[in-house]
């Protein structure tokens, strides 16, 4: 049997799939043995997250809990700015790698807005969502593999700003040409999404890329 795929390591499938199926059990049973059955579930993917990652059975333990509610995708919103044909990228704290500006969706705000919202946090520059370049799942584009299920939603904005707010919650936001790409955060943008946010920017025809 194969260790890893498009997704992952076979393990890490495994236990995304146990935390959904009892996520989703504790959430909506109401019979006490039943609850106790998706709590043993749950701690058996807790266990295995442990055995096969850097952190403890108890960190493992708190990270699954966060989960509540019925198990569904995270939502990951980037923004793809670009000025005088070069791409804004922007050095997150404690990474050693860039990326597009972006983050979690916040609930009460739109995916679009979310965009705008991060990009003026790590920037300082306003900016308006103009048009979707991608609904990608994360596990099927080169991203190192995560604990949770995430969409990326990325969108094309238009800058607003001449200069930038000078307090970001950042390292560093820059203009970059295609040929020099700075090393990538590859946990939020992989290089050849890069170039093919270039594509889609010299050419407004091309469609949008899902899955």
């Amino acid at each position: 049997m194969k260790d890893s795929g498009p997704s992952g390591p076979q393990w890490l499938r495994w236990v995304k799939r146990l935390q959904a199926i009892a996520q989703d059990g504790l959430t909506y049973s109401e019979d006490d043995y039943d609850l106790g059955r998706y709590e043993q579930l749950r701690e058996l993917a807790s266990e295995m997250l442990a055995a096969h990652s850097t952190g403890t059975l108890e960190e493992a333990r708190d990270l699954l809990a966060l989960e509540t509610a019925p198990a569904t995708p995270k939502v990951d919103v980037r923004a793809v700015v670009f000025k005088d044909d070069r791409i804004l990228l922007v050095k997150e704290p404690n990474e050693a790698g860039w990326s597009v500006p972006g983050g979690w969706a916040d609930v009460g705000e739109s995916p679009s807005e979310a965009a705008a919202r991060e990009t003026l946090e790590e920037s300082g520059y306003r900016v308006r969502p103009v048009r979707l370049l991608a609904a990608h799942d994360r596990d099927r584009h080169g991203h190192p593999p995560m604990t949770y299920h995430v969409y990326k939603l990325v969108y094309l904005c238009e800058i607003l700003d001449d200069e930038p707010l000078s307090d970001v919650d950042s390292d560093g936001a820059s203009f970059f040409e295609g040929k020099e790409i700075p090393e990538l955060s590859v946990t939020r943008v992989t290089r050849s999404q890069i170039s093919r946010f270039f594509e889609q920017y010299s050419d407004p025809t091309l469609s949008t890329d899902f899955d």
